[in-house]
């Protein structure tokens, strides 16, 4: 009988890449880019700190393929399309990003992605999706356009530019966002894709573009290097990605050849990756079993693995060592993603690593001042969850902000305080980079 595997065990990924543990700081939009979406200083700040955490891999915020289409202004691109997002200036930034990300030996990739409809009205008035379906967030967002079929077949492509652009900077994977409700994460869900074939009806004809990605960004960077894939496994609303259509574009993956499929679940719209319930539609929970285990969506997962032939790796909600160890012993898992932690004490992940603690700091939302009555997470009004929601990211942004500048975290920060710094800011970055399109007018 084998030893069963506890977090700080090496794992071998099928590219033959090998992690000294079980753990990986699992992506979180860093929004230090400059107004001409370029990496910055504070990448390599940020990630020479987190670094020292000692997990075997740090995943990046979203790294964006299409210029005019971000998740928020401050997000790095690479655009094939854009000479100066991957020009020398651009590539020396990168090799500094991740230099500083490998400064303790562990591995790093970078998490790829399109926004899709979740581009704000502040980047773009034109958003785009492969339907018009609006997200239904106060009007935050525009009206997105239907891609024509010629735009999606070109979009594998432009993932392998990027992934290309990566390699050769020195990051040692990508993750493929397909997650989330940004763009690939939208062409499975039925909601959002109400398109005829190639790439609408069937499930096999939504995972269509996602399969083809894979492929052309296997084909870039060779068999030696890291690719994963990060994958709802439900969007928690009636209509949209069920844990059934996971579940079948999870066999379509076995062939894929990935490296790690990463699981997580929920849109803007239905924050669970935020780990608040929000409030899901008529007809659809999240399951009991879930809300009960330390993480959000380790009992999906058991169900994956009964179909997954790649590795598989979980985040949100692990806080404790018997847990993680737990989740790797049962077979539910193969690697551990953590995130917030980092942003509260992020060498208490070292610590548990080396048998000096046995939990990370407590989920944040029960330290920062949250609002209660008509403006509480649980509020029958929308504004109520939208602005928890909204603070939470603000929270989360602000402590990113002060690591990127070298500064201590503060994490018992008010949440509302947190929502009126975050929309100062993204207002400030999204003028600054309008004001830089324009040629400095």
């Amino acid at each position: 009988m084998t030893d069963l595997p506890h977090i700080e065990d090496p794992f071998v990924l099928p590219c033959g890449q090998r992690l000294s543990n079980r753990l990986v700081k699992a992506a979180m939009t860093e929004g230090v880019a400059d107004a001409r979406n370029l990496a910055t200083s504070g990448h390599a700040s940020l990630y020479r700190t987190w670094a020292k955490a000692g997990a075997a891999v740090q995943i990046t915020g979203n790294v964006m393929i299409d210029y005019q289409v971000l998740e928020r202004p401050g997000n790095v691109v690479i655009d094939r399309q854009q000479a100066h997002t991957f020009g020398p200036e651009a590539r020396a930034a990168l090799q500094t990003w991740a230099s500083a990300a490998k400064s303790e030996g562990g591995e790093v990739w970078m998490q790829l992605s399109h926004a899709g409809r979740q581009s704000p009205r502040y980047v773009t008035g034109r958003p785009l999706a492969p339907s018009p379906v609006s997200v239904g967030l106060l009007g935050l967002y525009a009206k997105p356009r239907a891609l024509r079929d010629a735009e999606i077949a070109e979009l594998p492509e432009r993932f392998a530019f990027a992934a290309d652009v990566a390699r050769d900077a020195g990051f040692t994977g990508v993750q493929i966002h397909s997650a989330h409700g940004y763009l690939l994460s939208s062409l499975l869900s039925p909601w959002t894709n109400r398109r005829e074939p190639p790439y609408g009806g069937t499930i096999e004809a939504r995972a269509r573009c996602l399969l083809e990605t894979i492929e052309a960004v296997r084909a870039r960077v060779g068999n030696d290097f890291a690719v994963t894939v990060k994958l709802n496994s439900d969007d928690f609303r009636k209509g949209g990605f069920t844990q059934a259509d996971c579940l079948q574009v999870v066999a379509l993956l076995n062939a894929a050849g990935i490296d790690a499929l990463e699981l997580s679940g929920g849109t803007y719209e239905q924050p669970q990756l935020l780990g608040f319930a929000g409030k899901p539609d008529s007809e659809v929970s999240v399951r009991a079993s879930t809300r009960q285990r330390e993480a959000y969506f380790l009992s999906y997962a058991e169900d994956v693995r009964k179909i997954a032939r790649m590795p598989l790796m979980v985040t949100g909600g692990f806080r404790t060592r018997a847990g993680m160890d737990g989740a790797l012993a049962d077979q539910a898992c193969d690697l551990i993603g953590i995130a917030r932690p980092y942003l509260t004490d992020p060498l208490s992940v070292r610590q548990l690593l080396q048998h000096q603690q046995e939990a990370l700091p407590a989920p944040e939302r029960q330290q920062y001042i949250r609002p209660r009555g008509l403006l509480s997470p649980t509020s029958p009004f929308l504004l109520g969850r939208v602005l928890n929601v909204i603070g939470a990211v603000g929270w989360t942004y602000h402590q990113i902000f002060r690591q990127a500048a070298d500064l201590p975290v503060e994490p018992r920060r008010g949440l509302v305080r947190s929502f009126m710094q975050h929309w100062w800011r993204e207002c400030r970055a999204a003028f600054a980079m309008h004001r830089a399109r324009a040629g400095g007018r």
